[in-house]
């Protein structure tokens, strides 16, 4: 890991939350201190790159920190406020799919006679008569236009796997005869959005994440370097993955803050020489 993933060039670190910083509402061994760590012993810029929308992000952040993490809301990029970016500029009405507890981010965008769908971690909202909604809500529209709050398959909720948003996407996608536009991981889009506020280019960026797909293959697309943790939603079977091929492995946050801050060390020592 130390020679492939750190080098001069690299000067931006982006954290996946939800099986990197913590599982459910409990913060994974050691991974507040890792942060903190990575924050005030390097100059490396630090961002979090979620797909969670089964709260606001205000709500995420003070949950995290709660737990101890020092996060800036400003540092914290998920799909819901890029989503309304977006609804904004095309003129978009929506009918929402999405978890309740997240609804209040979408309150200044107009959603009266919807021109299009947007699908989220809706949770226990994903039941029949929801999803018939949405989609007799496509069916309707001339051209359907469907969004999809990320793609996951499922994730990591406490000690269970928990289904995510992307079968439910799936399901209308296959009903409706459309193609869901993602907005979120592992959409080019979005993670360039989080290089650009860095002011970095991808290939002085890493990722470390606990899907194998949408973290490191997402981010690796994009141009950067993909580190997979052996937290969260990882499973050993991800090591052998007939497509994505992670840059590295670490067995948590915490030991790949030691490996890069020891790299940093080493790099500043022959500087010194």
């Amino acid at each position: 890991m130390a020679s492939k993933c750190y080098n001069s060039q690299i000067k931006g670190v982006i954290l996946d939350i939800t099986g990197v910083l913590k599982n459910g509402e409990e913060a994974i061994p050691g991974s507040v201190d890792a942060i903190s760590r990575l924050k005030q012993q390097s100059n490396l810029q630090v961002r979090f790159c979620t797909n969670e929308t089964s709260v606001t992000r205000r709500s995420l952040v003070e949950s995290l920190q709660r737990l101890g993490f020092e996060i800036e809301e400003k540092s914290v990029f998920s799909p819901i406020p890029a989503m309304c970016k977006i609804l904004k500029q095309k003129g978009l009405r929506p009918h929402l799919l999405i978890n309740p507890k997240g609804v209040s981010d979408f309150c200044e965008v107009d959603q009266n006679n919807p021109n299009c769908v947007i699908v989220g971690d809706a949770v226990d909202a994903f039941s029949y008569q929801n999803l018939n909604n949405a989609f007799r809500c496509l069916m309707k529209m001339e051209k359907p236009l469907l969004f999809s709050l990320g793609k996951g398959k499922y994730y990591q909720d406490n000690d269970e796997l928990t289904l995510d948003v992307g079968p439910y996407m799936a399901a209308l996608e296959y009903a409706a005869g459309v193609k869901a536009e993602v907005v979120g991981k592992p959409s080019k889009t979005f993670f360039d959005a989080v290089v650009e506020d860095m002011g970095l280019l991808p290939r002085e960026t890493i990722m470390i994440g606990d899907d194998i797909v949408n973290d490191v293959g997402g981010a690796q697309d994009c141009g950067m370097l993909g580190v997979q943790v052996r937290t969260g939603k990882f499973r050993p079977s991800d090591e052998n993955h007939p497509i994505v091929k992670p840059d590295a492995y670490v067995d948590n946050l915490a030991c790949f803050v030691d490996l890069m801050l020891a790299n940093i060390s080493v790099k500043l020592s022959k500087e010194d020489i």
